[in-house]
């Protein structure tokens, strides 16, 4: 959803990969402010979506964190998510050193006070923010989300 126009429909399949590693979550902003839900919430959604999208799996869902993870898992890759504390803010995070998920999920809860995070993607993770000097590219990118003043 971008703009208040859907781009591609809520997937609710089964599947492999991290995308499908139920549960996985929608990011969305409607008029009352920003939230992390759980993909099957998303139709039940009281109000229209401005900005929205997919992704799995859910790191954090009602403080909890994904009953897959597991603080000894030696995948450790770069990863990027969104939580949201409050409706009022959102906070983006991509990581400096690759780390499992676990302790990227742990971070949203623990550290950011997030009671729900979802992860957005991994190896592909990228950043460009001129102010902080970053201008990263490890590969061509997929979906992207600007923030601008």
């Amino acid at each position: 959803m971008s703009g208040g126009k859907e781009q591609a429909p809520l997937n609710l399949a089964n599947g492999e990969g991290n995308f499908f590693l139920k549960p996985n979550g929608v990011f969305v902003v409607t008029e009352s402010g920003a939230r992390v839900i759980e993909s099957s919430a998303y139709a039940r959604l009281p109000e229209h979506a401005l900005l929205a999208t997919q992704s799995g799996p859910l790191l954090v869902l009602e403080g909890r964190l994904h009953p897959a993870f597991n603080a000894n898992s030696t995948s450790r890759l770069f990863r990027n998510g969104v939580g949201v504390p409050s409706p009022d803010i959102a906070l983006f995070v991509i990581s400096e050193a690759p780390l499992n998920f676990h302790e990227f999920a742990t971070l949203f809860r623990d550290k950011l006070g997030c009671p729900n995070a979802l992860f957005l993607d991994g190896t592909i993770s990228s950043l460009y923010a001129p102010k902080l000097k970053r201008s990263d590219f490890r590969m061509d990118l997929g979906p992207m989300i600007g923030v601008t003043e």
